[in-house]
């Protein structure tokens, strides 16, 4: 008679990884949300009005979109605890692995943009695109956390249970 046993728990560096993974959404997110509140982030109000629609529609977008970025930054989460699991420990993996791609995929995009087509950009100083760059800076790291999360949650979950003594016989 067999017992099914937990998988070995996430290292500690996992679990790090995955809530540094929500720490790296957070500085963009406050970013977007004081753009809405009116706060100067660099626009004047002409570009906030005729681009953003702030005030108006873009407030409910600019606000939704640092809603949903955090929220998809909390999901990582699922791959260091074992309290909730919405799918099986394979299904979520493959998902975990899809997201990697697709983060590191986005990124590169991103990358090939910013140095091939010549950006315009409707910010009114030098000063107003730092703080900019540096509220956006940490999503760049975003990709690789995701990454090695996925490796070690795959790794985990395909070795089976965790028996420290066990004797294969």
């Amino acid at each position: 008679m067999t017992t099914a046993t937990a998988p070995a728990p996430a290292p500690l560096w996992a679990c790090r990884a995955a809530h540094a993974i929500a720490l790296c959404a957070l500085p963009s997110g406050l970013w977007r949300i004081a753009m809405a509140s009116g706060i100067y982030v660099g626009y004047s109000d002409r570009v906030l009005r005729d681009v953003f629609g702030i005030p108006g529609w873009g407030v409910a977008y600019v606000v939704g979109l640092s809603v949903l970025a955090e929220l998809a930054a909390l999901a990582p989460l699922l791959l260091v605890s074992d309290r909730w699991r919405p799918l099986r420990p394979r299904t979520l993996g493959t998902v975990a692995w899809i997201t990697s791609g697709v983060l590191v995929l986005v990124a590169l995009w991103q990358l090939v943009i910013a140095f091939t087509v010549e950006s315009r950009t409707y910010m009114s100083s030098g000063t107003a695109q730092t703080v900019w760059a540096l509220a956006f800076a940490p999503l760049c790291a975003i990709p690789f956390l995701m990454t090695a999360l996925s490796w070690s949650y795959t790794r985990r979950h395909r070795t089976g249970p965790h028996r420290p003594n066990a004797i294969s016989r």
